[in-house]
Parts: structure tokens; sequence; C-alpha cells
């Protein structure tokens, strides 16, 4: 009788046993679907996130092209033919209305800092470089710099080039971060862009020059 009921506690203990164990199992199972479900939302609004974010500096991007196309706009109207033709009091007011709209789009700070490692850094620096090197020998030979200018915008865009590549330019270019790469071609095509309009400044004022020369000579005659 004593053995059989000691045969009873250990089968009613060793059931006991089995339910906790697989009530543990259970739990520990339920714990971690739950866990991996709030991974899973967690990573998902991180990619939602990243989405934003780059949005976001892409929005900014624009805003410091905007404030840079700005001030250039600002800058060839003040410096057109057109200004040098009027009287002195309407180039004074316009050059006054001109000098407050700079005012105000230069109280606009935007910055969007790129992300570079050193040898993305040391690029950037040998480009920029090689770029004001050209720019501070603009006025010894206009027509050289814009020669030099164009083969470095030539390595700089994907499009079928008009002139020579320079090829070293293009090594430095590919080490720089993307970001800063776009920011090297849109400084270049500004800079053929003043190029271009610097030429037509004085196109048509060497053509005022012959026009007045010939007037004078026609007088004379």
């Amino acid at each position: 009788m004593a053995q059989a009921k000691i045969s009873a506690k250990a089968s009613e203990g060793a059931q006991q046993q089995q339910q906790s164990s697989g009530g543990q199992l259970r739990g520990r199972f339920y714990r971690s679907t739950s866990m991996a479900d709030r991974s899973s939302r967690l990573l998902e609004n991180l990619d939602q996130l990243e989405l934003r974010v780059e949005a976001f500096r892409d929005a900014a991007s624009a805003m410091e092209q905007e404030k840079e196309t700005l001030l250039e706009m600002i800058h060839n109207i003040q410096n057109s033919q057109d200004m040098r033709h009027i009287s002195e009091g309407e180039r004074e007011e316009l050059n006054l209305t001109a000098n407050r709209l700079m005012g105000r789009t230069l109280t606009v700070e935007v910055s969007v800092e790129t992300i570079r490692n050193a040898q993305q850094q040391e690029s950037l620096l040998h480009a920029t470089k090689m770029i004001d090197e050209i720019v501070n020998k603009l006025l010894d030979d206009l027509e050289d710099a814009k020669i030099r200018l164009m083969s470095l915008y030539g390595a700089c865009t994907s499009d079928v080039p008009a002139g020579p590549i320079d090829q070293k330019f293009q090594s430095v270019v590919i080490g720089c971060a993307i970001e800063d790469q776009k920011k090297i071609k849109r400084r270049l095509e500004t800079l053929l862009r003043n190029l271009e309009n610097s030429e037509k400044s004085i196109t048509l004022l060497e053509h005022q020059k012959s026009s007045v020369r010939q007037s004078c000579n026609s007088k004379q005659d």
C-alpha cells in the first residue's frame, strides 16, 4: 500500500512538472513572438523615418541651390548691360532694390553637411584647389580659362563632352563624396555661365565702340 502511494505521488509530480515545463515553453514561445513583432514594427518605423530624413536633406539641398541661384541672378542684373544704359537716378534706385533683395537672401542660412572619410576630404580639397587655380587666372587669359573650365566640367558630366576632358581632374572627382561631386559640377556650371555672360558683355561693348567710331568717321567725311 505504501509503495502504491509513493508511486502515485511520483506519477503526480511528474505530470505537474510536465505541465509546468509546457507552460514555460509556451510562455517563452509567446514572449519570443511578441519580441519579434516589436522588432519588426520598430524596424519598419525606422525605414519610414530614413525615407523622410533623405527627403529632408534633399529639400535642404534644393534650398541651398535656390539661394545660390537667387544671388547669381541678382548679381547678373546689377552687372547687366541694361543697367549701364539707364539714367543715374534709375540705376541707383534699382541697385538699392537689388542690394535689399541680396541682403534678405543672405539672411537665410541653409547648410547640409556631407559625411566624408579621410580620402574623400582630401579629394575635395584637391578638386577645389584645381578649380581655384583657374579662377585666379581668369583676368590673365579669359579664353584659356574658359577652355580649361570646360575640360573640368566635361570630367563631371555623363553626357558626351564638347571638348577634351581633364583626366586628372576626373580621377580626383571620382574620389569625392557623391554630394560633393554634385556641388563641384554646379560650381563649374555657374563659372561657365558667368564667363559666357562676361563674353557677351565684352562683345556688346566692343560692338558699341565700333558703332561709335563708325559714326564719328562718317561725320568727319
